[in-house]
């Protein structure tokens, strides 16, 4: 009676072990299938949302820019890179204040647009780094080698060449921002005619630490 049974559950245990190995069999044909059959698309998926994240992050959240110039001395030099944030301001003023340092661009210069159909193209400018010293309403004025913001002067901090030249009285509109360089001598920014006052639109967000050379991380102010 015994010997049967263990006959039987020998017999069972290989059934058992049989079907294992035809399930694993299949299994790995299956894998092998969805492999050939997806592994590309996959990774092609995975390409694109992390191309749809870092655009989404750039340009709504923050990007590192590099500054390109002694416009900015001895805020920022030559060759730093700094992060700048997106979020920082709303739609219309708010969060912007005096003496932010901000990136922009200028009318006019465009340096391409992609067209990508009947009516989508992608526009690319050269963009700046400048301090915001006067908003919509407010007066602004370069007179003597000092600087008048509605009728007060702001003090010049010790930079390199900060000279500005005069710049005649001025009302800024409802939508008028004006920018200039730190290192005023060397600045091409609102005061030139080619310049102006900028617009909301133009200014892409404001700079809150240079990031590179590491020995140079700090905030910016």
């Amino acid at each position: 009676m015994s010997l049967k049974t263990t006959e039987t559950e020998t017999k069972e245990t290989k059934a058992v072990k049989a079907q294992e190995k035809a399930d694993k069999k299949a299994n790995k044909k299956e894998k092998k299938k969805k492999t050939v059959g997806q592994e590309i698309m996959s990774w092609v998926w995975t390409l694109l949302a992390a191309l749809v994240i870092a655009t989404l992050v750039r340009t709504f959240i923050a990007e590192p820019v590099r500054v390109d110039g002694t416009s900015m001395t001895n805020t920022l030099m030559d060759g730093e890179i700094v992060l700048v944030s997106k979020m920082a301001y709303g739609e219309n003023t708010k969060g912007m204040e005096r003496g932010d340092v901000v990136i922009c661009r200028y009318p006019g210069r465009m340096e391409k647009s992609i067209h990508l159909g009947a009516s989508l193209s992608i526009d690319n400018y050269t963009i700046f780094v400048k301090r915001l010293v006067a908003l919509p309403g407010d007066t602004i004025e370069f007179a003597g080698g000092k600087m008048f913001v509605n009728g007060q002067q702001v003090e010049d901090p010790e930079l390199m060449g900060s000279i500005p030249y005069d710049y005649p009285l001025r009302q800024l509109g409802a939508n008028e921002y004006f920018v200039v360089g730190d290192n005023r001598r060397t600045s091409h920014d609102s005061r030139a005619s080619d310049v102006g006052p900028i617009g909301r639109d133009m200014i892409m967000g404001k700079v809150t630490q240079v990031i590179f050379p590491l020995s140079n991380w700090r905030s910016v102010e």
